[in-house]
């Protein structure tokens, strides 16, 4: 989850402090992959040229599943979908993109302060814990951001930056790290199938209602036939 990192002993990233909590779940891409240019121009912005979607922000509609093997449990999360790039914090004299601004509003309001962490709030930095999602990789798939741009045409060998097979070691490799993105899931609506006994198969759908007066969110559950 965004703001969780899971404790890894062979990351070796800076960590925030335990500041907030949060039910967004990520994952990691390749700012050279499709998806990320379509969660660009399927939102609100309706961003399409190559470099408007280098940067933090995207906010279109996703879809995610996960099977829980061990559980025999399915979960569908249904949201909107935002991409962390390395521009989400800049230096005091940069000005923030329309981008960086939407991601720290749309995510940043999802995030609930840690009871007892309120004079901690300082001290967390978003760059910290997109650095941290990083060092959470194994060297070998942070050097697939080092890769030949995926999806495009076999011609000839790749030059010496990109290669297949690298492993990083260095938090602060510049060619993975301009290519490395978090995707932030923010959502709406979930659905949880256990069929771990297709006898005594159950199904929840997870609604969040909003309040209107201080847009703060509830979960309502409602169980469902399978």
């Amino acid at each position: 989850m965004w703001s969780q990192l899971p404790e890894n002993k062979h990351n070796d990233a800076p960590k925030n402090p335990r500041v907030y909590d949060s039910d967004m779940p990520t994952f990691t891409t390749d700012v050279r992959m499709q998806k990320v240019g379509e969660l660009f121009a399927s939102s609100a912005g309706h961003a399409a040229k190559d470099e408007q979607v280098q940067g933090s922000g995207g906010g279109g509609p996703c879809e995610a599943v996960f099977w829980v093997k061990e559980k025999g449990t399915q979960w569908r999360i249904k949201g909107t979908a935002f991409v962390v790039a390395p521009d989400i914090e800049g230096g005091e004299d940069e000005k923030e993109s329309s981008g960086v601004r939407t991601v720290k509003s749309e995510i940043g309001g999802r995030m609930r302060v840690v009871e007892g962490a309120q004079d901690k709030e300082g001290e967390w930095s978003w760059g910290r814990e997109l650095t941290g999602h990083f060092g959470n990789c194994s060297p070998g798939m942070r050097g697939s951001w080092k890769n030949p741009p995926p999806g495009t045409p076999v011609k000839g060998e790749p030059d010496n930056e990109h290669q297949l097979g690298q492993k990083v070691e260095n938090l602060e490799d510049p060619i993975a790290r301009s290519n490395f993105r978090v995707v932030v899931i923010r959502p709406d609506d979930v659905e949880q199938t256990d069929i771990s006994d297709p006898a005594t198969a159950r199904r929840w759908k997870y609604t969040l209602v909003t309040d209107a007066q201080d847009g703060r969110g509830e979960w309502t559950k409602e169980e469902l036939w399978p």
